[in-house]
């Protein structure tokens, strides 16, 4: 089978304790085809020294540092420089299976997806009470709520009110996206949104997309970070900020489903996302 080109896009902001990681875990693909764009984000640490010198040795990699302007702007910025026929991200704390891109790539060549989403892990560090720091052990779970198999736009619509609050519907991560639907529908990340950009950019991309695929098989390493936006940002202070950016998306919920038809027979799990907490 041609290998098409997969743009896998890294935005990568003070990661320095992750990135090598990360990186080593996208170089390593069983996919060889790759344009690595990593964007760093005006990182203070020792991310943009780590980026450089995994750039000066293989060329694939595509590197750009620019001052800070957030995860969204970050991601629009890379996707505007992508030229393969498909997307893929991965965020600079996370990393990926050995044969991710492949598994993502062969479904959507072989039923023609405009989007091929997939299961993934979610490892925890966690420290027994009063032990040290190398006590720590890691957890891991597997999320995924559909099927393997080929779905339509309602019968994926339908899955994703199952869930309507999760990880594996909401982000970006565990995902193929075809960077032409993309392009030619101007989908971008939201950069007004401080929380759940991922969504948004997830329900605009079905709006356009006709052809689904669901894998069994775990893609994607997320590490659960204490300190990560998701687990900052739930805070009594920025409830009503929350509160503001999930009516928003309630709304962009209703009019997609509506368009759909499905409005009706969803809305009470549609407003379920309302009150419902992230789930990864």
């Amino acid at each position: 089978m041609e290998q098409p080109l997969v743009s896998v896009i890294v935005p990568v902001y003070n990661a320095g304790d992750h990135i090598a990681r990360c990186i080593e875990s996208i170089k390593r693909q069983s996919y060889q085809n790759l344009e690595i764009i990593i964007v760093n984000d005006g990182s203070k640490d020792v991310s943009l020294h780590v980026c450089e010198m995994y750039a000066r040795v293989d060329k694939r990699i595509l590197l750009i540092d620019k001052a800070n302007s957030g995860v969204s702007a970050t991601r629009n910025l890379a996707m505007d420089m992508a030229k393969g026929k498909y997307l893929q991200f991965v965020d600079s704390d996370d990393y990926l299976a050995p044969d991710a891109t492949r598994l993502l790539v062969e479904a959507a060549e072989a039923n023609q997806a405009d989007l091929v989403i997939a299961p993934y892990y979610r490892v925890e560090k966690t420290k027994p009470l009063f032990a040290k720091e190398e006590d720590s052990y890691q957890t891991i779970q597997q999320f995924g709520f559909l099927e393997k198999g080929f779905y339509d736009k309602h019968a994926f619509a339908k899955g994703l009110m199952k869930e309507p609050a999760s990880f594996y519907y909401g982000v970006m991560w565990n995902k193929l996206y075809r960077r032409d639907m993309v392009q030619s529908h101007d989908i971008q990340c939201s950069e007004e949104l401080c929380w759940s950009e991922d969504l948004l950019f997830n329900l605009e991309y079905i709006r356009y997309a006709a052809r689904f695929y669901a894998l069994d098989e775990p893609v994607y390493y997320y590490v659960k970070n204490p300190q990560s936006l998701v687990s900052t940002q739930v805070t009594l202070r920025n409830t009503f900020k929350i509160l503001s950016v999930k009516a928003s998306l309630f709304a962009y919920y209703k009019n997609l489903y509506e368009e759909m038809g499905l409005y009706e027979e969803n809305k009470l799990q549609i407003f379920k996302y309302l009150v419902a907490v992230a789930e990864a």
